[in-house]
């Protein structure tokens, strides 16, 4: 679903809360510059450190910049970051981040990434909607309505793709969920 973003090549990416995801990689294998925010030290040192990549970091007030070609990653608090942080970004890839947050985060959340991100930047959203009350998240469940709600005063919202995948991720099903649907927003 990423080509639905229409991305010139080198168009610079941002994925927050990152942790070690290798979307990173393919992100920069697609030609993207991409910058990620994460919190916490051990998963910014251990994507590098696991994908034998040399970063070299600096202080940038509270966080540190890890960077290397292609990749930059801000280990600090994404509600820290700022517009001139993530300038020049055109799109946001959330594949884990909106469902990683309990609801009460959520609201605060989207109306932050609203406020740095720039205008016409566009977002490829990934969710998960299942009976909350079967598991405890993160991931959380994140209902359409909800997504329509957070996003939909200041962008359109578009879903892609939804699709029952309890079949296909077995550690869900393994935690005694009934119904597993992923859908795929673009905002």
């Amino acid at each position: 679903f990423w080509p639905a973003l229409n991305l010139a090549p080198g168009s610079r990416v941002f994925v927050p809360l990152c942790g070690k995801s290798q979307d990173m990689l393919w992100l920069r294998a697609q030609d993207h510059e991409v910058v990620g925010v994460e919190i916490s030290p051990l998963a910014v040192e251990a994507f590098f450190a696991e994908n034998g990549l040399q970063a070299s970091a600096t202080k940038h007030g509270t966080a540190s910049i890890y960077q290397t070609e292609g990749l930059r990653l801000y280990c600090g608090d994404f509600f820290q970051m700022t517009a001139e942080d993530i300038a020049g970004v055109s799109a946001v890839f959330d594949r884990a981040s909106l469902i990683a947050l309990p609801p009460s985060m959520r609201s605060a959340y989207a109306a932050h990434m609203q406020n740095i991100l720039a205008s016409g930047a566009k977002t490829l959203l990934v969710t998960f909607d299942y009976p909350q009350h079967e598991m405890q998240g993160p991931p959380f469940s994140v209902k359409e309505p909800e997504v329509r709600a957070l996003y939909g005063k200041t962008s359109e919202v578009s879903l892609l793709h939804s699709a029952d995948i309890l079949n296909k991720e077995t550690r869900f099903r393994d935690k005694g969920i009934t119904q597993l649907q992923e859908n795929i927003f673009l905002v």
